[in-house]
């Protein structure tokens, strides 16, 4: 952000669980400024309407309002989210989809800085149409999630997964390859992409590069092999992938 303090608000109904936050964020991030942190939800609404934040750090699970349900009462919609969560939750796949971020308790320093360095006016200036997101995934968490929000140099842009034929890596930038033959090159480590669509038929055959299982044509015997996807694309699949990638696709 283009600041030189990012504001924050912390929101857990667990009292350990916000000093240690806090505690972490001003020994390890001098960037972040905490302006407040409350155990109660419906405080937390009053606080982010007062102080107006560059960001909250929000618990999912709480009681009587979770994060969720918090987050649809608030009418200021200017923050980033970075959600918090002990559970290997049911909503992570959604947050994920819809570009938001979390950690998973005990937090951990190193995935705390990360978080913090994603931080982003791009982002920021798109909240309201990712909060519509991810909404609209988590009241369908149960079920496919059909669209990825992915961050770009000129903001947010939103795109249905079933368009995604392939992502290849390219340093710390990644290309992902359409139906419509238009790639688009983000700043998105391919790790990231492959945590987000694990469950959405993708498959990394090679460390640069994930592939979309629905548009993979043939397979092409070798030391590793090659896979040609349905629109010509040829990528090859590493020696160490080529026995769980024949696995999955004998199944």
């Amino acid at each position: 952000m283009n600041m030189e303090r990012i504001k924050a608000i912390l929101v857990d109904d667990e009292w350990n669980s916000l000093q240690n936050l806090q505690q972490k964020l001003s020994e390890f991030c001098p960037e972040i400024q905490v302006l407040a942190i409350t155990q109660k939800p419906d405080d937390g609404i009053k606080l982010i309407e007062l102080h107006k934040p560059d960001v909250v750090f929000l618990d999912i699970e709480m009681p009587k309002m979770n994060g969720f349900r918090m987050l649809e009462n608030v009418k200021e919609d200017s923050f980033e989210i970075i959600f918090t969560t002990a559970y290997n939750h049911y909503a992570v796949d959604a947050i994920r989809i819809s570009a938001f971020d979390y950690l998973t308790k005990p937090i951990g320093i190193s995935d705390l800085q990360n978080a913090v360095k994603r931080l982003s006016n791009n982002k920021k200036k798109f909240i309201a149409e990712r909060i519509d997101m991810l909404k609209n995934n988590l009241e369908n968490a149960i079920g496919p999630i059909d669209k990825i929000a992915i961050s770009s140099t000129s903001g947010i842009e939103f795109f249905e997964i079933s368009q995604i034929i392939r992502i290849e890596s390219s340093g710390t930038y990644s290309i992902i390859h359409f139906t419509s033959g238009n790639p688009l090159t983000v700043t998105k480590l391919l790790k990231d992409f492959e945590d987000m669509l694990h469950s959405h038929n993708f498959f990394r055959v090679h460390h640069s590069h994930l592939i979309n299982l629905t548009y993979l044509k043939k397979y092409i015997r070798g030391e590793g092999g090659q896979v040609i996807m349905q629109n010509g694309d040829s990528v090859g699949v590493s020696r160490r992938k080529k026995e769980d990638f024949l696995k999955l696709l004998m199944r």
